[in-house]
């Protein structure tokens, strides 16, 4: 099959290099709105370039890739699901659930898949958790505890448009704790912090943040987030049941450090997400051409991504109004 990525940054120049090794995939055709780019990244990995959307779209690719910016998400999967073409998109569906309702709406009795991207799912830690929870080997879970910790904060134009960290980072969160567990989130408490540069407060967002969430059958979850983690970049999940705990991310490559002199872990902490994720990206999109081949369906579809959205929407409006928020109430 052949595959046209629409956007050549950072993620979508390792999505083009993930495609162009995977045995389903034929060819693959890039397009970006800097040319440059576009060529740097076509030329790398031997694809075809399409000088426009429609170009691409026209260019008898069987499913699209979109590694654009967030703002252009909406009106791509639309013009790609007009096309027929099954969709893969990085999340989120669009920067607001309005536009997500919309997308969706027009989406429905199409017969079009959309797989988001949220490539924890893939993880293999993750879908050990997963199974662990839902064939009760941990009896009935408690408590969950996620971190998302980044090294180093992005630059500062990044941030006015990311969303604040809560829907940019914590959002990932979010999804995991509902696919792990497979119960639905009904209120979050989130609070957060500056003390760091003063671009994040001048954006009005936080440097770091908690979000506290109550699971449908009374499981509580913490959530923390961070964009000053010195020790290197950190994700995990513990997941706390009656009868054992078990935790993703708990690696040699962990950048933790025992208090009692513990030689583990000992490995190097990953630099960053993309070193501490590639199997499961490579994994996620694996999935996606098994998606345009129609032998699975969507294994993260549009609602998935909506109800991870509404959680990152209720704790955002939780740290500004300082209570509680009821899902139902954001989410309707």
């Amino acid at each position: 099959m052949r595959i046209g990525l629409i956007g050549t940054g950072r993620i979508g120049a390792f999505h083009a290099e993930t495609l162009a090794g995977l045995p389903a995939v034929t060819g693959v055709v890039v397009h970006d709105a800097d040319e440059r780019s576009a060529r740097a990244v076509a030329d790398r990995i031997g694809a075809t370039r399409a000088a426009d959307l429609d170009g691409l779209l026209g260019s008898g690719v069987d499913g699209v890739v979109i590694a654009a910016p967030t703002f252009a998400h909406a009106e791509l999967i639309l013009a790609a699901a007009r096309a027929g073409l099954p969709v893969f998109c990085e999340k989120p569906v669009a920067g607001t659930l309005q536009e997500t309702d919309a997308v969706l709406a027009a989406l429905d009795g199409t017969g079009v898949p959309l797989h988001i991207g949220f490539q924890r799912r893939f993880d293999a830690g993750y879908l050990a958790v997963r199974e662990a929870v839902a064939d009760g080997r941990l009896g009935w879970t408690h408590t969950l505890r996620a971190c998302t910790s980044d090294p180093a904060p992005p630059h500062a134009g990044y941030i006015p448009g990311s969303g604040g960290i809560f829907r940019d980072c914590s959002v990932h969160d979010y999804d995991i704790v509902r696919w792990v567990t497979g119960r639905e989130v009904v209120e979050v408490y989130a609070t957060g912090a500056n003390r760091g540069e003063e671009f994040f407060a001048a954006a009005g967002d936080v440097d770091t943040g908690v979000t506290l969430l109550t699971l449908d059958d009374g499981t509580l979850a913490t959530c923390t987030a961070t964009r000053y983690n010195g020790a290197g970049y950190d994700v995990r999940l513990e997941v706390c049941g009656s009868r054992g705990t078990l935790v993703a991310g708990l690696t040699d490559h962990s950048p933790l450090t025992s208090a009692e002199g513990a030689a583990w872990p000992a490995g190097t902490p990953h630099p960053g997400f993309m070193e501490r994720f590639l199997d499961a990206y490579r994994a996620e999109l694996s999935a996606f051409t098994e998606v345009v081949a129609g032998t699975r369906p969507s294994p993260c579809t549009g609602r998935d991504a909506r109800a991870a959205l509404a959680v990152a929407d209720a704790a955002t409006r939780s740290r500004a109004e300082g209570r509680p928020v009821r899902l139902a109430t954001v989410a309707a």
